[in-house]
């Protein structure tokens, strides 16, 4: 059907065309023009510096200077709750509700011990040895929901986590990693590309060797017979059947671990990985 007559046009026209709002508006071009130059409130005659002194100068006071008061930082006594607080040791939080969403969606492996190494390869958790992390700490957000059987370590678990998995048949193991260490640990591919042979794993300090030398943290360095005997006494605890790690089809996994020098599973202190020849070259014996 033609338009012929002007106004059918017009019509058909608004019919189409969407409702005037606020937001399908403009102004008419060239319609409102800024009189003044540059920025501040002066016209911009001081081009934002202001009116006189270290303002218009650019020489702004240092950070913390209070023209000659006392500082805010030293104007209250020593408080000897934050001595050395810049040295303590950092440990980022990992819930078992986020390793369970690992192990199901496949970025980790319960059928192989999990490490620091594996949940920095999945992508999501940064250890920043730097900022000084020292590994990361199991908490026990979504332990009632955690079903896996795995063999872990970490470097902190409160006593709920660990009962979180040893009532499913796994295992989980503290252990401490040294500075120099970490850095190997939480990027193996960019520390073999250096060529540079795998470091040894040092001993805890002194403020740490009652925690890992304590059966009931799961602690590395903690004698195994304890260890089976703190597994009793926190199963009849929490109210749960432990069950037999010895009559367990995957018991060569469960029970495998590091050597308290060792930092990487099934390689050594002292052998260099080659990427680039895909070889291992070991130290001569």
């Amino acid at each position: 059907m033609s338009i012929k007559h002007t106004t059918e046009k017009a019509l058909q026209m608004l019919r189409t065309l969407p409702r005037v709002t606020i937001g399908n508006i403009r102004d008419n071009p060239q319609s409102k023009q800024n009189p003044k130059r540059g920025r501040g409130q002066h016209g911009g005659d001081k081009h934002g510096a202001g009116n006189k002194g270290s303002g218009q100068r650019q020489n702004y006071m240092r950070l913390g200077y209070e023209t000659g008061n006392t500082p805010f930082y030293m104007r209250f006594s020593y408080e000897p709750y934050y001595k050395g607080h810049h040295l303590k040791r950092e440990y980022p939080p990992i819930s078992l509700h986020q390793l369970q969403k690992l192990i199901d969606t496949d970025r980790l492996n319960a059928r192989a011990p999990i490490d620091l190494t594996t949940i920095c390869n999945t992508g999501l958790f940064a250890i920043r040895p730097d900022l000084l992390h020292h590994g990361v700490q199991l908490t026990d957000e979504g332990a009632d929901d955690f079903n896996a059987k795995i063999n872990i370590e970490v470097q902190h678990a409160p006593e709920s986590v660990i009962a979180a998995i040893e009532r499913n048949g796994g295992v989980i193991r503290t252990a401490y990693y040294d500075p120099h260490s970490l850095y190997a640990v939480v990027n193996p591919k960019k520390w073999f590309e250096k060529g540079v042979p795998i470091p040894r794993r040092m001993l805890p300090p002194q403020d740490a060797v009652a925690y890992y030398t304590d059966a009931r943290n799961r602690g590395y360095l903690a004698d195994p017979d304890q260890i089976s005997q703190e597994r009793l006494v926190l199963a009849q605890k929490y109210g749960y059947t432990l069950p037999k790690i010895e009559d367990d089809p995957d018991y060569a996994m469960l029970t495998e671990a590091k050597d308290p020098r060792q930092i990487f599973y099934g390689l050594n202190p002292g052998w260099v990985i080659s990427l680039k020849d895909r070889a291992i070259i070991r130290e001569k014996q």
